[in-house]
């Protein structure tokens, strides 16, 4: 009697630690992300795929890359939402996160964001400048500055003036993420 509980509990500890280790998102899959509570434009800054790196990393909108590979859908969606509170940018977000484990990303991309005509990820092509990815989605719009596109990649982010000409020829890298900025009162 007593080995047929211990194998029952085996078995079930077993089952049990294959269902967590499905749960969590994995490299090279695609995660889906919504997010509430943050006014309706904000919300077309958000994509509703991301892939997820063989670094086990997404890239998000103004924060970056973030770690999403071992976590389960609910822990990214709570790492997600202190992030962007604790960099002020949104007060009360409500992220959902669906892992979407059946699907493969095998096509390499960029994003774009903020004041530009169509927002979200376009493919990488070797080569692809900065310049040429915002053209390729419709350029600024009439609210957007070419003056301080901020690029982020790796974690990191950097600002450039994308009306000089030696800035334009920047090379992307896949998974980069460009924000066209407001303009300024100074037009800028």
């Amino acid at each position: 009697m007593h080995f047929h509980r211990f194998l029952f509990a085996l078995v079930f500890l077993i089952l049990g630690c294959h269902s967590a280790a499905q749960a969590q998102i994995q490299p090279g899959r695609a995660i889906q992300i919504s997010i509430s509570g943050v006014p309706a434009e904000e919300k077309a800054r958000f994509d509703p795929l991301y892939p997820v790196s063989e670094t086990g990393m997404i890239n998000m909108p103004f924060i970056g890359p973030i770690r999403a590979a071992g976590l389960r859908s609910e822990q990214l969606a709570a790492a997600l939402e202190q992030r962007y509170k604790s960099a002020q940018i949104y007060t009360n977000p409500t992220f959902q996160v669906i892992d979407t484990s059946a699907k493969s990303i095998e096509e390499q991309v960029v994003y774009l964001g903020g004041q530009i005509r169509k927002t979200g990820p376009i493919p990488y092509l070797r080569g692809m400048t900065m310049y040429q990815a915002i053209q390729s989605a419709g350029g600024a719009t009439e609210f957007g500055s070419m003056k301080r596109i901020r690029l982020y990649r790796s974690g990191k982010s950097k600002e450039y003036d994308l009306t000089k000409q030696q800035f334009m020829d920047i090379p992307l890298e896949p998974n980069d993420t460009v924000e066209v900025p407001h303009k300024t009162i100074f037009n800028n």
